[in-house]
């Protein structure tokens, strides 16, 4: 299930949602062809989980701005694709709703309860991680509480064959979250790990889905 555009107009330009998705597209590429390499690049700027709770780092920059330099780092073209497909169809919605301001502080501060929640389940890891996934996932989460009936076209895949259906948000973004939760208690259990931050998906959708309504602008009432 692939959605690619939302039935959700808006009335303010989404700058702000253009900006993040062109600098996460440029500091890809960027770290693609810079001479010391990506491995270098990745645990020099990426979010390790025993750095962020130790504050223990060799790291050029502290442990804790590692979590904003994470975010704009991806490890491969369908890592950044997913991330920015997603960001482009839910977030001018939220940005709409909130405004540019509110719009960017919730985003990352959506990030980086993302990269603590991942810091805290994996406490002793020193894997970097990296993505805009749990930032997106604050858009997410706000999205399912704000627009649940909006519809959501997506490309369902029937063995070789695709089909485009209209499906409500809350479908579409609550088997999503489902998806994630089940991984994240997978990962801790039985099964072999992967390298999905699966926590970080789960703590930046379950910020943005309980904290958006403290977001909206008040309403000024007329006289």
């Amino acid at each position: 299930m692939i959605p690619f555009k939302d039935e959700n107009p808006t009335t303010r330009f989404p700058f702000l949602t253009i900006i993040l998705i062109g600098l996460n597209i440029a500091i890809f590429f960027i770290t693609l062809v810079h001479p010391s390499g990506f491995q270098k690049i990745l645990y020099s700027y990426g979010a390790i989980p025993k750095s962020l709770i130790t504050l223990r780092t060799e790291q050029p920059i502290p442990a804790p701005l590692t979590v904003f330099s994470s975010m704009f780092m991806h490890g491969g073209i369908f890592h950044i694709a997913g991330n920015m497909l997603y960001l482009w169809i839910f977030g001018n919605n939220i940005e709409d709703r909130l405004g540019h301001l509110r719009f960017l502080i919730f985003y990352l501060l959506s990030g980086v309860i993302a990269a603590y929640s991942h810091a805290l389940s994996s406490p002793s890891s020193e894997i970097p991680m990296i993505g805009a996934s749990g930032a997106v996932a604050g858009i997410l989460g706000a999205y399912l509480l704000l627009y649940p009936t909006a519809k959501v076209h997506t490309l369902i895949f029937f063995g070789f064959f695709i089909q485009i259906v209209r499906i409500p948000a809350l479908i579409v973004i609550g088997f999503w979250g489902l998806i994630q939760i089940i991984n994240g208690v997978m990962s801790k259990g039985f099964m072999t790990q992967s390298g999905v931050a699966w926590f970080a998906h789960i703590g930046g959708f379950i910020f943005g889905l309980l904290t958006i309504k403290l977001w909206l602008p008040k309403r000024r009432g007329w006289r």
